[in-house]
């Protein structure tokens, strides 16, 4: 899965209507909705949107007849592998009606325009774990993390016999940081796995 790495735009003009899309990145639904209010514009007939965070997702036609606008704004977001993502588009009428049909393939292809144009980035999911080991063996742990992309070893105090770290870890590399922490402190450092 991917997420946006900023915010993006995206306009055209159907028959005379006037659509802008903004698309971003987004964590919760607070977020989702305070980018919603913020990419609205005052002026347009009509804001509509959708997101995506996991298996919360949304979507609004505002005023728009039912299931022509969010819908396909949300299909958009879902058929380019995206989570954590707001889309907002916002139509200035032209004077041409559409039909039902056509708000589909507006809003649809807007927002699809839109999410292709945005730079993207893979969503990492991380766990933390929790190590306890030997001074002697920390450097020698912080150096092997380091190995490891997006993995970070922070300290979290310290003990009569050594230090305790804790380590954040890319979820598909937990096994194999694991077997490093083992393997440096040959067996002698305490691993508390994060909770399944």
């Amino acid at each position: 899965m991917f997420t946006l790495k900023k915010n993006e735009q995206f306009a055209q003009e159907i028959k005379k209507s006037r659509f802008l899309a903004s698309a971003g990145p987004v964590s919760t639904e607070e977020e989702a909705r305070d980018f919603i209010a913020a990419c609205s514009r005052r002026d347009a007939g009509h804001n509509c949107w959708a997101f995506r965070i996991g298996d919360l997702f949304r979507s609004s036609d505002d005023g728009e007849p039912g299931g022509t606008a969010g819908r396909p704004i949300l299909q958009a977001i879902d058929g380019q592998n995206l989570d954590r993502v707001a889309v907002v588009v916002s139509r200035w009428f032209g004077g041409v009606l559409l039909g039902a049909g056509g708000l589909v393939r507006a809003y649809g292809g807007t927002a699809s325009a839109c999410l292709q144009a945005a730079d993207r980035q893979p969503i990492i999911s991380y766990a933390v774990l929790s190590v306890t080991c030997a001074f002697a063996d920390e450097a020698r742990i912080r150096t092997g993390v380091g190995a490891f992309t997006a993995a970070l070893a922070e300290t979290n105090g310290f003990t009569a016999d050594g230090v305790q770290l804790q380590i954040k870890v890319p979820c598909e590399r937990l096994d194999d940081v694991i077997r490093m922490i083992t393997d440096v402190s040959r067996g002698q450092a305490k691993i508390q796995k994060p909770p399944e």
